[in-house]
């Protein structure tokens, strides 16, 4: 009876540190949405000062949670939150389009300052074709491209967008990305699912005399066809355009959770959706993953598990099995955390079960929530669960399997100084450039005097971007003797080797 009762407890042990294992390397990102002031800035009547508080003090809050990357929507509506030569300052930014800032600050700028000072990675989302929410022209700048060039741009649906058809709607578009790219210091661009826009019933996508004056070879009946080519050659494009100016730089999408239902194609999902990427949006997403042409995939899979005709485990599967090695991180949607839609959303945590199921396999490689204002509500505890087990200690963003790069150089001449109660761990800061430009250090602490486990994220005490550490002001106390070893993370995501240990009584 003792030995079954110890083998009982073995078994449960084992599954306890299996389900509750952290991993060194996770992407744990939230989107910060900026259309319909979603997120961030709460209204677009905030004065620049009060825009710079809320969102810093959001990114404390993410940091609290242990998220590593944000993914700021920069370009919602052919618009910016950016000084740009090429769309006009957001309304949702200043109230009225085409209005900066007053007094003038540069919000991605800012944004990107404050975010790695956190050692958080900042991905630009960018919406690639939508123009408007609805068909009032009013809200759109004088000197909107719209008016200028109206040949550009289509109405469907009660809103408008750029044709994908034409040649010069990819043009523009990559100069967007050139430009964001160029000016700043971002870690990712990243399209979510806006691509043609979901199906309206009863009308077509205006896009037939495109079509007859372009077909580029695509016979009469190929339209759909056609339109898929549109994307993919944006996709492309996007994506060279990228790494021509810095390599370091991930391209990632956020799809519809469906690729195809397999009633449909027999390389789909076992699912019954209303809408496919594939046939519907005119993303095919296999394609993009199979050729390179995206470095990552956020499958939006906004589905609880068990359901019907689409089932979260069945599609999690899937995008493991069709991710073609391409770094696969779940998108999780926190804000139908309480909702009324069914019992997995009201009782207990569906997120959590989620994650729970995430962690069985090995292709996910982390998640998204949706958005950050919901995932900060704890709603149904959510946060209190992370913080308790998922996401104790802090991650360091995957390094990315279709982007080459090196470490950067060891860090030197690691010392501990005391002045008086006070102690600080320094080392020489590393010098490089490009891609293995360090974007912050790891500072690893083990308990005695041999260097532990540099893969238990359990031992990580900081992350910084100074290269001097004040031992006193950590959250955790050091007592006794302790090792100390840093290590250089890079634009790359590569770490470095890590300095020569050193080991001090505190």
């Amino acid at each position: 009876m003792k030995k079954k009762t110890c083998f009982i407890f073995a078994l449960l042990f084992c599954f306890f540190v299996e389900i509750f294992s952290q991993p060194k390397r996770e992407m744990r990102a939230v989107w910060i949405a900026t259309v319909a002031n979603i997120d961030w800035p709460s209204s677009n009547r905030l004065a620049p000062r009060e825009q710079r508080i809320e969102i810093t003090n959001m990114l404390d809050k993410l940091l609290q949670n242990n998220i590593n990357a944000i993914i700021l929507q920069v370009r919602p509506m052919a618009d910016a939150f950016y000084p740009s030569s090429i769309d006009p300052w957001s309304h949702w930014l200043t109230g009225k389009q085409g209005f900066a800032p007053n007094p003038f600050y540069d919000p991605l700028q800012f944004i990107i300052a404050e975010a790695h000072k956190r050692c958080m990675e900042v991905h630009a989302w960018i919406n690639p074709y939508r123009v408007t929410m609805n068909d009032n022209l009013s809200v759109l700048s004088p000197n909107h491209l719209f008016f200028q060039k109206p040949e550009l741009f289509v109405r469907y649906g009660g809103k408008y967008y750029f044709n994908p058809g034409l040649d010069e709607t990819r043009q523009i578009l990559n100069n967007v990305i050139k430009e964001i790219v160029e000016h700043y210091d971002i870690d990712g661009i990243h399209f979510d699912d806006y691509f043609y826009p979901y199906p309206v019933k009863g009308e077509e996508f205006p896009d037939e005399d495109t079509f007859r004056k372009y077909p580029r070879g695509f016979a009469p009946d190929q339209k759909a066809d056609w339109r898929r080519n549109n994307v993919d050659m944006v996709i492309a494009e996007v994506q060279q355009t990228i790494k021509n100016l810095k390599p370091w730089v991930e391209f990632g999408v956020s799809p519809f959770g469906v690729w195809r239902n397999n009633n449909v194609d027999p390389r789909g999902s076992a699912t019954r959706a209303g809408i496919q990427n594939y046939d519907d949006l005119y993303a095919d997403i296999l394609k993009w993953l199979k050729e390179g042409n995206i470095d990552y995939v956020v499958p939006q899979l906004y589905f609880e598990i068990g359901k019907k005709v689409a089932d979260y485990e069945v599609l999690l599967k899937w995008w493991c099995n069709n991710s073609y090695g391409r770094n696969l991180y779940p998108g999780l949607i926190p804000s139908s955390l309480g909702s009324k839609k069914n019992d997995a959303w009201s009782h207990g945590n569906e997120i959590i079960r989620q994650l729970r199921l995430n962690q069985q396999y090995p292709q996910v490689e982390g998640a998204v929530f949706f958005s950050a204002k919901t995932f900060l509500q704890n709603r149904l505890g959510l946060n209190d669960s992370l913080k308790q087990s998922f996401y104790k200690y802090p991650a360091i963003c995957p390094v990315n399997k279709n982007i080459v790069g090196e470490p950067s150089a060891q860090p030197q001449n690691i010392r501990i100084v005391r002045d008086g109660d006070a102690a600080y761990l320094l080392w020489d800061e590393v010098e490089e450039e490009g891609g293995c430009q360090v974007a912050y250090y790891v500072v690893y602490a083990f308990k005695g005097k041999k260097v532990g486990d540099l893969n238990d994220p359990a031992n990580i005490i900081a992350r910084t971007t100074d290269n001097c550490l004040d031992l006193r002001a950590l959250n955790v106390p050091l007592k006794g003797h302790y090792t100390f070893v840093v290590t250089a993370i890079n634009r790359f995501k590569q770490e470095s080797i890590p300095t020569v240990a050193v080991t001090r009584k505190l």
